[in-house]
């Protein structure tokens, strides 16, 4: 993998993180909005701004598959996977436990001794 590859997929897998949080902050804004939940979604804005948002990921996502293999592209899914929670901790505050840290620390393992493999 070449670093414009490894640089491409590394960008996939903190825009995944950033579309969760924006999902989230989506969420929280629904709360605040009356009248029956359909209603809500046509006027959540930030719900069509993360829609928008995956919409770009997928494209993105669709041109990283165009230049590797899905399993090779796909390991990184694992670094965005582990940030989702921290991104939930900085941005939302929420509560992260030791299990946390150790299980993205295997995850980060795993992916090095994955990433070992195709160097």
């Amino acid at each position: 993998m070449g670093v414009k590859d490894f640089l491409m997929c590394t960008a996939f897998a903190v825009a995944l993180p950033i579309g969760q949080a924006m999902f989230k902050w989506a969420a929280i804004y629904n709360e605040r909005l009356e009248g029956p939940f359909f209603l809500k979604l046509l006027r959540n804005y930030p719900l069509m701004g993360a829609f928008g948002w995956y919409g770009l990921t997928a494209v993105f996502w669709f041109y990283i598959l165009t230049r590797l293999p899905l399993s090779g592209a796909y390991v990184f899914s694992m670094l965005g996977s582990g940030l989702v929670p921290l991104m939930a901790w900085l941005i939302f505050k929420e509560q992260l436990t030791w299990q946390f840290a150790a299980g993205f620390g295997l995850m980060l393992v795993g992916f090095l001794v994955v990433m070992q493999g195709r160097a």
